[in-house]
């Protein structure tokens, strides 16, 4: 038995720990959370945002995890010192790490977004670049008094569930702001998306069977044109739809 609004939970944003920085492109991502939320229902899921108690967990379908500030570092043998970081929650890598564990163990589709994408490789046992060095491809513009973020074309693999959700274009512009990013790609996952300068760009689940897409870009905040902003959040609801309900979901 299948909904025709499934229900797609969204883990809530949550403060940075005590001491960690709340700069404006930590303030900003947080607001691109109600964007998600948006998108969602635009695309025909039913929103649920998952509290710290995540008491709907098992009611959803499907899941996206939105972006916000660094992954603790010390979760894949990094430096939690690093003075590049900021907005570090350890509540929050908490909950989100919670969520994609469910939804990888229970085969429920799950799209990771910006932070989202990085825990998900963290969370398979990947590896990150704690503070990315400048290339030829600007991933965040220099801290302004309005935060922007910048613009980017990515490379989409061929054959990806990343590339099919954009109608298998070669390639597509994208909005980014992290300096942080994949390094080594997690076992179980494929990467599915570079930029110019090589960098991982999205990342999915090399199990056909499995619908879990992590992309580096922001979506939610693509171009006033649905057809950039849709694909992803069309592709995850779709994926949703079709598992069965919960409590006929089997685990891994």
């Amino acid at each position: 038995m299948t909904t025709d609004r499934p229900a797609v939970g969204i883990p809530v944003r949550l403060p940075a720990d005590l001491g960690g920085a709340t700069d404006g492109p930590l303030a900003v991502i947080d607001d691109l959370y109600e964007w998600i939320v948006d998108m969602v229902g635009r695309a025909g899921g039913r929103p649920v945002r998952l509290d710290p108690d995540l008491r709907e967990l098992e009611s959803c379908a499907g899941f996206v995890v939105p972006g916000g500030g660094d992954v603790d570092p010390a979760l894949y043998g990094g430096a939690s010192g690093d003075p590049s970081l900021f907005g570090v929650s350890t509540a929050q890598d908490g909950l989100d790490a919670a969520v994609i564990r469910f939804a990888l163990e229970h085969r429920r589709p799950v799209l990771g977004i910006c932070r989202g994408m990085q825990l998900l490789n963290v969370v398979h046992g990947g590896t990150l670049h704690v503070d990315l060095p400048e290339s030829a491809v600007v991933h965040r513009l220099p801290p302004a008094e309005s935060f922007e973020l910048a613009v980017h074309d990515v490379h989409l693999v061929d054959g990806t569930r990343c590339a099919a959700a954009y109608g298998f274009r070669a390639s597509i512009p994208v909005t980014s702001g992290h300096h942080q990013a994949v390094d080594r790609v997690a076992p179980g996952l494929r990467t599915a998306a570079t930029a110019g300068d090589g960098l991982v760009e999205a990342l999915e689940s090399a199990d056909p069977a499995a619908w879990a897409v992590g992309v580096q870009w922001h979506p939610e905040t693509a171009s006033p044109d649905d057809g950039l902003r849709l694909p992803l959040f069309l592709a995850l609801t779709d994926a949703a739809r079709s598992r069965r309900l919960p409590d006929a979901a089997q685990p891994v």
